[in-house]
C-alpha cells in the first residue's frame, strides 16, 4: 500500500496525492444521492413530486453527516499534528475517540429520527402530497446512519495516514453498487422510492465494510482498537478537543440544514411545491460542483496540519497558497460554465420543460458569486487545520446563520423579490462571509507563521 510522504515529499505533490483520490471519491460519494434524484426525477407520472419529497429528507441527511465531519474532520487534524510532533500515543488515542463517538451518535441519531420522522418533515414544509414518500424514503435511509457515518467520519484518518486510496476504494465500492441498485429497486422491482433508500442503505454498509476492514485490522500503523471499560476512559479527555474544533465543519453542514428548511419554507409560500423541487436540483448541483474545491482543500488539510505540529512554516504557507489559487481558477470556470449552459446541468435531474424555464434563472442568481466560495473554504480549512476553533466556528456562524438564513426571509418577505430573493441570498453571503474569512485568515495566521520561520 504506497502512502504519501508528508515528511519528505514536495507540497504540491502531496496535496494531489491526498487530494485527487478524495477528488475521485467524493465525486463518486456524490451518486449515493445525486443517482437517487436522477431516477427519483425520472419515476413516471410523479417524478416532480417524489424529487421535492426527497428534497424534503435533506436537512436530516445534512445533519448525520454534519456529526460525521464533527469527529472526523474534527479529530484527523488534532491526529495529523500528533503525528507531526512524533506523540504517537495521543494520535492512536484521538482516532479511537472519534470512533466511538461516532458510534453512539449513529445509534441516538436513528433511534431519534425513527420515532420523530413525521412530525420532522412537516416542520420541514411537507405537504400532503410529498409527505408520505418523503416518510418512506427517511425511515429506510436511517437504517443505515452507522454505516454512513463510519464511512464518512473515519475516511479522514485514512488520509492523514497517507492511504487515500482506500478512501477512494471505499466509495467507488459503495458508488458502483447504489448506481447498479438504484434501477434494479426504483424500476426492476417496482419500489419507487423506497428502493432508491434501500439501494442508498446497502450501498453505505459496502463502503463502511472496507473502512472497517483496514481500520480494525493490524493493516495501518493507528488502528481502533477494544479494550476494557477501565482502559476506555483514557478516551474520554479528548472528545473535547475533538469535537471543540470539529464543531466548525458541524456548523457548516447543520446551518445548511437550516437554510434547506428556511428555503424550503420561503419557497412553498412564493413559488409552491415546482420550486422546492427546483432548491432541490439547485442544492444537487451545488453538490456536484463543490465537489472538487473540497477535495482540494481536503488533500491541503493534513499537508498543513503535519507540517504546523513538524514546525515547518515556509511548507504551510505554501500549502496554503496552492489551495487557494486553485480553488479561485476552478470556481471562476465553474460560474463561466453556468453563466453559458446551465439548461445542462439542470437536464441531469429533470426533463420537465416548466421546471427548466423557472430553474436556469434560479441557478444563473444562486451561482452569481461562486468565486468568493473558494476564499469561504481556504479560510475555513486554514483555521481548522491549525486548531483555530474559534475563528472556524465564527466564520461557519457568520455566513449562513447571520447572513443566509435571515436574509432568505428579508428579500422575499421585505423587498417583494419573491422567489428570486431565496436564490439571492447566497450570493450576498458568499461575497461578504468569504471576503471576511479569507482576509482574516491572511491578518491573523500569516504573521504566526513568520514568527514560526
Amino acid at each position: 500500500m504506497k502512502k504519501v510522504d508528508f515528511e519528505n515529499g514536495k507540497t504540491i505533490q502531496n496535496i494531489a496525492q491526498t487530494a485527487f483520490p478524495m477528488l475521485v471519491a467524493q465525486l463518486l460519494n456524490l451518486l449515493y444521492s445525486i443517482v437517487d434524484r436522477i431516477y427519483i426525477g425520472r419515476i413516471p407520472g410523479e417524478g416532480t413530486n417524489a424529487l421535492g419529497a426527497v428534497g424534503l429528507c435533506f436537512p436530516v441527511i445534512v445533519l448525520i453527516m454534519g456529526f460525521a465531519n464533527m469527529y472526523g474532520m474534527g479529530g484527523a487534524p488534532l491526529f495529523s499534528m500528533e503525528m507531526g510532533r512524533g506523540g504517537r500515543e495521543k494520535a492512536e488515542k484521538l482516532m479511537n475517540t472519534s470512533f466511538r463517538l461516532i458510534c453512539v451518535t449513529a445509534a441516538l441519531i436513528m433511534a431519534v429520527g425513527e420515532v420523530f420522522s413525521a412530525p420532522l418533515l412537516g416542520l420541514f414544509g411537507a405537504s400532503d402530497a410529498t409527505l408520505s414518500q418523503a416518510l418512506v424514503y427517511l425511515r429506510i435511509y436511517l437504517l443505515g446512519t452507522l454505516f454512513s457515518m463510519i464511512a464518512t467520519g473515519m475516511n479522514p484518518f485514512l488520509n492523514a495516514q497517507g492511504v487515500p486510496g482506500v478512501t477512494m476504494l471505499s466509495v467507488v465500492t459503495g458508488a458502483v453498487a447504489n448506481l447498479i441498485l438504484d434501477p434494479l429497486f426504483i424500476f426492476g422491482l417496482q419500489c419507487g422510492v423506497a428502493g432508491a433508500a434501500i439501494a442508498t442503505v446497502i450501498s453505505q454498509g459496502l463502503s463502511a465494510a472496507i473502512v472497517a476492514y483496514f481500520i480494525l485490522g493490524r493493516r495501518l500503523e493507528y488502528r481502533i482498537h477494544f479494550r476494557s471499560e477501565k482502559e476506555l476512559g483514557a478516551y474520554f479527555p479528548f472528545a473535547k478537543d475533538i469535537m471543540a474544533l470539529g464543531l466548525a465543519p458541524f456548523i457548516m453542514q447543520c446551518t445548511n440544514s437550516l437554510v434547506q428548511i428556511a428555503c424550503n419554507s420561503v419557497l412553498m409560500r412564493f413559488g409552491g411545491e415546482l420550486y422546492v423541487s427546483i432548491m432541490t436540483i439547485v442544492s444537487s448541483v451545488r453538490q456536484i460542483l463543490d465537489t472538487p474545491v473540497l477535495a482540494v482543500a481536503e488533500g491541503a488539510s493534513p499537508v498543513i496540519s503535519y507540517n504546523y505540529g513538524a514546525k515547518r512554516a515556509g511548507r504551510v504557507r505554501e500549502a496554503i497558497t496552492l489551495m487557494t489559487v486553485i480553488g479561485i481558477v476552478y470556481t471562476l470556470v465553474v460560474w463561466l460554465l453556468i453563466q453559458r449552459r446551465p439548461e445542462v446541468l439542470i437536464g441531469i435531474f429533470s426533463s420537465d420543460r416548466e421546471l427548466l424555464a423557472d430553474a436556469v434563472p434560479a441557478l444563473h442568481l444562486y451561482f452569481a458569486a461562486f468565486i468568493f466560495q473558494a476564499l469561504q473554504y481556504s479560510g475555513q480549512t486554514v483555521f481548522k487545520s491549525l486548531n483555530k476553533r474559534n475563528k472556524a466556528v465564527f466564520f461557519s456562524l457568520f455566513r449562513k446563520v447571520v447572513m443566509v438564513v435571515p436574509l432568505t426571509y428579508l428579500f422575499p418577505y421585505f423587498f417583494g423579490l419573491g422567489t428570486d430573493g431565496v436564490f439571492m441570498a447566497e450570493p450576498v453571503s458568499n461575497v461578504v462571509g468569504g471576503a471576511a474569512c479569507f482576509v482574516t485568515m491572511l491578518v491573523t495566521v500569516l504573521p504566526e507563521l513568520k514568527r514560526m520561520g
